[in-house]
């Protein structure tokens, strides 16, 4: 592997400007923040950073500014998945080119490839590049599920040295660890604790867009101080917060938090809408509670 990447890695939002630009500057505070905040890697254009609804000049925009800005602080994976095998090796490629340590890729989300497509899909991708590949499971948007056998698979090509795991069956963590063994580090994607638990050796989180340092903290007492107990009760003190960017919530949930924090993250882009009224107010009162801040 070119690099180990271990640790919780947010999966970014893209901030936005009053006229649904995309606002660079502020991204350009928001990686400091994260790499200050003690976060141990950053993935731009993921859903979270809402990947699909930006141009391809956006998407090299923000891919580009993360990773000069992050500077080798902290290992910086981009996000490259595409519908064609094709695209997600040019965007794989022009990742590479840029200066990233990775690429995040999610199965082609529309054609739902067999197990032998997919396989021969990341194949692909990985002989393109000399960075390592973080195969992306998340059913509910690919609409294909690698299963550990699958991932196995996968695990046997050079340079797919990573999966994100993004279902609610933490056991697939284990059977993905007892089945691929050192081919493949899992990173728990929806769980973070309880995937720790199972093995995991990162967690890609949209939590920790809002509060890195917790996050990275829950990973450090379980992961590599194995101290479950303190681990837990500060992974369950800060659920709601967890809770409050799940489902399809977790792009307007978390810019509608980091706007009553003080960071301008603006408003998703269509065709998501911001929260309702009633459903912001409940994030600024998390904010309170929480005691969450942007410096200023």
């Amino acid at each position: 592997m070119t690099k180990k990447f271990r640790g919780v890695f947010t999966v970014m939002i893209t901030p936005l400007d009053n006229k649904g630009s995309v606002d660079l500057v502020a991204l350009k505070a928001f990686v400091n923040w994260q790499v200050d905040e003690g976060i141990h890697g950053l993935i731009p254009l993921g859903s979270t950073g809402e990947f699909l609804s930006l141009s391809q000049e956006d998407r090299d925009a923000v891919a580009r500014t993360v990773i000069e800005t992050a500077a080798g602080r902290v290992p910086v994976l981009i996000g490259a998945g595409a519908e064609d095998t094709r695209e997600a090796v040019r965007l794989s490629r022009q990742a590479e080119e840029m200066g990233a340590d990775g690429v995040m890729v999610i199965p082609p989300f529309y054609s739902t490839p067999t197990d032998d497509e997919l396989v021969e899909h990341y194949r692909a991708i990985a002989a393109s590049i000399n960075i390592p590949v973080m195969v992306y499971n998340n059913p509910a948007t690919a609409n294909v599920d690698m299963k550990p056998e699958l991932l196995a698979r996968i695990a046997e090509i050079k340079g797919c040295d990573y999966v994100k795991e993004s279902t609610l069956e933490v056991t697939r963590v284990r059977d993905i660890a007892r089945l691929a063994g050192e081919n493949m580090t899992v990173f728990g994607g929806i769980l973070g604790f309880e995937s720790f638990v199972m093995g995991a050796e990162g967690w890609v989180a949209v939590a920790s867009n809002v509060a890195p340092g917790v996050m990275a903290r829950i990973f450090t007492l379980a992961a590599d101080e194995k101290r479950y107990d303190e681990a837990r009760a500060l992974y369950l003190e800060w659920l709601p917060v967890i809770q409050a960017v799940g489902g399809q919530a977790y792009v307007a949930g978390s810019k509608s938090l980091l706007n009553h924090m003080g960071f301008a993250a603006g408003e998703p882009l269509p065709p998501r809408l911001p929260l309702p009224t009633a459903q912001d107010q409940a994030m600024k009162a998390l904010v309170g509670r929480f005691n969450l801040k942007f410096p200023s």
